[in-house]
């Protein structure tokens, strides 16, 4: 099933009528995603990086726990009225001008 960051959010505002009641405001959303990116960044430095995984870290999904940041995201989105298939394509638009050769010129990354 494919679902574009548009459907994504309209499936957010339906889940939270149907299910949630209201969406948290808007700080207490923030301060979600800030934990929800935690937990994410906790896995991949340990999966990923140095630190030995724990017992208790090494069963959870990783696509899981992005869709955790994507989910509270997306109710941030909804709830300040943007619309994240519009902000990506600006913000691609805004990279490819950018940065279009920035990547290749530098030595680092050769």
């Amino acid at each position: 099933m494919s679902v574009s960051l548009r459907e994504a959010q309209a499936q957010v505002d339906e889940w939270i009528k149907t299910h949630g009641v209201r969406y948290f405001n808007e700080l207490t959303n923030m301060a979600l995603l800030t934990e929800e990116v935690g937990e994410l960044a906790r896995i991949i430095a340990r999966r990923y990086g140095e630190q030995s995984e724990k017992e208790s870290d090494k069963n959870k999904d990783l696509g899981d726990e992005m869709a955790d940041v994507l989910w509270v995201l997306i109710c941030l989105a909804n709830q300040t009225g943007v619309d994240l298939t519009e902000a990506f394509q600006k913000n691609i638009e805004k990279k490819t001008a950018r940065d279009k050769d920035r990547h290749h010129q530098n030595p680092k990354l050769q």
